[in-house]
């Protein structure tokens, strides 16, 4: 009889920065088979957006990213939360980490002039709210309870 008791986690089996770069290399697999003009990223609007997106994605990684290890806490999804992070960058944002990702798709989108990067924004969206973030609100619902659904309450999902 195995004794072990199995730890509860978010159950979130992909690793979220794979499912943007596996939607990312899907836009540019679509380029090749149906092109799209890309002539609009030789304005240097073009380069001035994707410049602020970058810079952006960054204002919303690196504190996440920090906080999480300052914190001791897990970063990896599969792993369970050994605490509630609604602190600093979490206070704006429920989802800092996803929502830098996707700042960052999309200003990567923007320099490299792929339309079909910014037409598959909603198909990531789509990928990572059901795959990733309702598994994670539903685990950390389980493991915080009132804390984290008071947290809900508070902090918008993406922004």
């Amino acid at each position: 009889m195995n004794t072990a008791i199995k730890k509860d986690n978010p159950g979130v089996y992909i690793p979220p920065p794979l499912i943007y770069v596996v939607v990312f290399l899907i836009s540019f697999l679509l380029q090749r088979m149906i092109p799209l003009d890309t002539s609009y990223t030789y304005a240097p609007i073009a380069a001035n957006v994707s410049i602020v997106l970058i810079i952006c994605s960054m204002i919303f990684i690196v504190p996440a990213v920090i906080q999480f290890i300052r914190s001791k806490n897990n970063i990896i999804p599969l792993k369970p939360a050994s605490s509630l992070q609604f602190r600093g960058i979490y206070a704006l944002s429920r989802n800092p980490m996803y929502f830098g990702l996707l700042l960052l798709y999309t200003g990567i989108g923007v320099v490299k002039g792929n339309w079909w990067t910014l037409i598959l924004i909603p198909v990531l969206m789509i990928l990572v709210h059901f795959l990733v973030i309702k598994r994670e609100e539903a685990y950390l619902a389980r493991t915080f309870g009132e804390d984290y659904l008071n947290y809900k309450k508070q902090v918008r999902r993406w922004i």
